[in-house]
């Protein structure tokens, strides 16, 4: 389970005990986020920080930087890590981007492990662009990540299941499409999969 930062949408603990309890999960946190899951017995956990990796049976997750902060409440803001993750395995790379702003840690991605196959991107929560854009990217700039990153594929996320800002709840997915090359981007609704050859 890789977990990107601490907020409620991402670090849901009923659902974190749920997996623990299935006893085949591992957890995957950045700095400063396994004390919370240990205090909860939610394990194993393994901490990284920017620029360190993990190998695990027969592949590596490496953490990369976002645009993020995190908080669980009014005074711990920003004292745990916040990350994406690069996952290398059988010579494929997919790229997780957890929550983020637009920056330049897309080129440095690509620019350190090359182009992924594929690529989570968010695309919601990004109105107002005044507020949310430091933390944040909108469809257009998720696009733009896409094309920087030379992802061959990419499927967007953190859209579509909680109201968390001010733009409607399936405006992200209609702006991506339509700024977005067909096939480039797929739109997956919850619980949808899809086989990436």
């Amino acid at each position: 389970m890789l977990i990107s930062h601490n907020h409620y949408d991402h670090l849901d603990l009923p659902t974190l005990r749920r997996l623990a309890a299935r006893g085949d999960s591992t957890f995957i946190v950045p700095s400063g986020g396994a004390k919370l899951l240990r205090a909860e017995k939610i394990g194993p956990v393994h901490e990284l920080d920017w620029g360190e990796s993990l190998t695990l049976s027969g592949f590596t997750i490496h953490c990369v930087p976002a645009l993020h902060f995190s908080s669980r409440g009014l005074f711990d803001r920003n004292r745990t890590l916040w990350c994406g993750y690069v996952i290398e395995s059988q010579e494929r790379l997919v790229y997780f981007a957890g929550d983020t702003a637009f920056g330049s840690h897309f080129a440095q991605i690509r620019e350190r492990f090359g182009p992924p196959r594929l690529a989570l991107l968010p695309i919601g929560a990004y109105e107002p662009r005044w507020f949310m854009s430091p933390v944040h990217m909108g469809p257009d700039e998720a696009v733009r990540a896409h094309r920087i990153l030379g992802a061959e594929t990419s499927i967007a996320i953190h859209h579509g299941t909680f109201q968390l800002a001010d733009e409607g709840l399936d405006t992200p997915e209609k702006q991506l499409i339509a700024c977005a090359q067909p096939d480039s981007f797929l739109v997956l609704k919850n619980g949808q999969f899809a086989e990436i050859p």
